[in-house]
């Protein structure tokens, strides 16, 4: 049963936190959070526009999701290229490499939004995980609305059936694709491209399941919560063959099995 918005107490709490910043930037990733965020801004922010960062990290399919929200819900809208390609400790891929990414990307929303409050789309659960980037929102003076009304998850994809937001409420988490990279293997333009290549291909065949295609020293890793069909694997390998990678085959996904620690 979908929710009616007056039947959503959540929903009323996000709206009440961001009826007090009518000047608004929300940075959309092209997730669920951010997209969630931005279509409840725009109703009650006057002065809201989304900006989305294009990077060779950003899955093509989520900079495609924000274009068609943005044009079908007529929102002012932004692109913006932060240049974190361009910073060296980003591309060594430190433990806290989300830190220098982040980095890049508040500052050049802060260059190009003026003095609009900047927003993120973290929500409660995102706080138990270990997540440097948070450090660089915190240095800027970026705000968490889900955080500051009190909404995890769950209670997000919730706000997002209540708006029959139906293409995202299921929309399983992607992060950035240099998060599949292991911690101390450099960021490369082409490696991210292999990946979101992988990962569009499988997602074909099982929507939403979560899938992570992992580059480490011995090869490539692919990690999925459905099992894909044996043709798409095959495809795959081939793939990998081709590029001079090794295709170390597929295991079940894992929340938090990142590299984020540098343990592999």
């Amino acid at each position: 049963m979908t929710l009616s918005n007056e039947m959503n107490p959540d929903l009323d709490r996000l709206r009440s936190v961001l009826a007090s910043m009518p000047g608004l930037a929300v940075a959309v990733s092209g997730g669920v959070d951010s997209l969630t965020l931005a279509h409840v801004a725009s109703a009650v922010c006057p002065d809201f526009e989304a900006v989305h960062a294009v990077s060779p990290a950003v899955p093509a399919s989520a900079t495609e999701r924000v274009r068609r929200h943005a044009k079908a819900h007529r929102w002012r809208f932004r692109l913006i290229e932060t240049g974190e390609f361009a910073d060296t400790a980003y591309l060594k891929n430190p433990v806290d490499r989300c830190y220098y990414c982040k980095s890049n990307l508040y500052r050049r929303m802060r260059e190009v939004v003026g003095s609009k409050v900047i927003a993120s789309g973290t929500n409660l659960d995102d706080l138990e995980d270990y997540r440097p980037g948070l450090n660089a929102a915190s240095e800027t003076g970026v705000v968490h609305p889900f955080v500051l009304a009190g909404i995890g998850k769950a209670a997000l994809r919730g706000i997002a059936r209540s708006l029959a937001l139906v293409d995202i409420a299921e929309l399983p988490a992607q992060p950035c694709l240099a998060s599949r990279v292991e911690t101390g293997i450099a960021i490369d333009a082409t490696a991210l491209g292999f990946i979101d290549r992988v990962e569009a291909e499988v997602r074909q065949h099982i929507a939403n399941a979560d899938v992570r295609c992992r580059i480490t020293p011995m090869g490539v890793r692919l990690e999925t919560s459905e099992q894909p069909p044996e043709a798409v694997l095959a495809v795959i390998a081939a793939w990998c063959e081709s590029a001079g990678k090794t295709w170390l085959g597929l295991s079940e996904y894992r929340r938090g099995s990142a590299f984020k620690h540098g343990l592999g």
